[in-house]
């Protein structure tokens, strides 16, 4: 928890001009969906289609019960990490977040917490802090939660993620379609109409859940569409309650967009943009970019360490991942000096070409390949940028690593293969002189 909490303090650290900064860049792809142990196994997700993103897959057996050691093995590497990536598929070495959206399938929430592990569920924890954003449907919404409200009373689950500090209640309701109403404030109508009747009709629902209202309601959480009234029969009524609802833990953490019912597999209509427009909200509510640290004149910085050193403001650069630094340029200043070198004496293989790091320049803005005054994207890590009479005020530095790993499909899902030396992170040296 003290890691959490003191890369937490970090990522938060020095967020400036929040409004106007770029929070889609800087992830090696947008959506990891997860069908682990215990979950549904799909790796088709319409709207992540629809919309053009980039995924990754876990995928495992259907039965929970007969899932084996290669499951456990392949669901750990990417929530807790192996010998060659040491801080999982989720996280960045320094802690930041490796994709834009977790998104989490259907299934059994008690299955699938209790295999994810303690240690995995602090790194879905640190995924959201330090601004990851969630989507989880179904068994993905129950996990969000810190626990369940049965006939008898509350129960705390300890195998589920907690990072929505609420309450579920279960439906009991299996199999069946129900339909959902939207709020006319719902953040769900930035994106699309649904047919301008504020109506949604047969979602798929089997053994889902709603927002509990009445134990815990943490402050802050949206409702984004509710149930409607009962029209089934159902012994247990879901009429009027959360369906949908939203929650950020901080203000530069991710979103958490979570689900009681089945929108996901739906290719067309308005259930398809339902499902969108819940991605959509959940990345948009992505965490924005923060400053490493304000370089000083004539001051080496050693970017270095492990993830296991717990420095994130030190920790080496990940794969398609970007760095950033504040440099404060006094007035008259006659010229700007940005050095980009390799740490010396690093072990190397001989047989795999020198990681590409590109390096960039701008001043009042954070600088991204694209968007920037100055840049270098030479081969390599060691780069130079010479500015001329540079303007007075705050530059943004930004490191960038080009060199990832590439990516292949198998029953367990999508496996990274190639340059995995990137994993662990590309150690740097950056200084500026004026």
């Amino acid at each position: 928890m003290k890691r959490i909490l003191s890369v937490a303090v970090v990522m938060l650290l020095t967020v400036l001009n929040v409004s106007a900064q770029n929070n889609t860049k800087g992830y090696y792809r947008d959506v990891l969906i997860d069908g682990g142990i215990g979950l549904s196994s799909k790796w088709y997700i319409p709207a992540t289609i629809y919309l053009d993103l980039t995924k990754h897959t876990l995928l495992s057996v259907k039965d929970d019960k007969d899932y084996s050691s290669l499951d456990t093995l392949y669901q750990n590497s990417v929530f807790i990490g192996n010998e060659y990536d040491e801080n999982g598929y989720l996280l960045y070495p320094d802690g930041a977040p490796r994709f834009r959206v977790l998104y989490v399938n259907g299934g059994s929430s008690f299955s699938h917490g209790r295999s994810v592990g303690e240690e995995g569920r602090k790194n879905i924890m640190q995924f959201i802090l330090n601004g990851g954003s969630y989507v989880g449907t179904c068994a993905g919404s129950a996990l969000s939660s810190k626990g369940v409200i049965w006939d008898n009373g509350f129960r705390i689950q300890d195998d589920y993620f907690a990072i929505w500090p609420g309450v579920i209640r279960r439906s009991e309701a299996s199999r069946i379609y129900t339909g959902m109403n939207i709020p006319k404030k719902s953040p769900l109508l930035r994106y699309y109409d649904f047919g301008g009747d504020l109506h949604l009709d047969s979602l798929y629902h089997n053994l889902g859940n709603h927002a509990y209202r009445d134990l815990d309601w943490p402050a802050g959480t949206e409702i984004l569409a509710t149930y409607e009234t009962d029209t089934l029969n159902l012994e247990r009524k879901i009429g009027g309650e959360p369906s949908i609802w939203a929650y950020r833990p901080t203000a530069n953490s991710g979103r958490e967009v979570m689900c009681g019912s089945h929108p996901e597999s739906i290719p067309y209509g308005e259930r398809l943009h339902l499902m969108s427009a819940m991605l959509r909200y959940a990345m948009d509510g992505n965490g924005y970019p923060s400053v490493k640290a304000e370089l000083l004149n004539n001051e080496e910085r050693v970017m270095d360490r492990s993830t296991h050193d717990n420095q994130p403001e030190l920790t080496k650069i990940g794969d398609r991942q970007y760095h950033h630094f504040l440099v404060r340029v006094p007035k008259k200043t006659k010229s700007l000096r940005i050095t980009l070198t390799a740490v010396p004496d690093q072990p190397k293989d001989s047989t795999l070409k020198e990681p590409d790091l590109f390096l960039f320049a701008r001043r009042g803005k954070f600088a991204y390949k694209g968007e920037s005054e100055f840049q270098n994207l030479k081969d390599g890590i060691g780069k130079v940028i010479e500015i001329s009479k540079p303007k007075a005020g705050d530059w943004y530095i930004s490191v960038f690593c080009d060199t990832t790993v590439e990516a292949e499909e198998t029953t367990y899902g999508t496996r990274y293969t190639g340059r995995l030396d990137v994993l662990n992170g590309v150690p740097y040296i950056i200084k500026v002189e004026y």
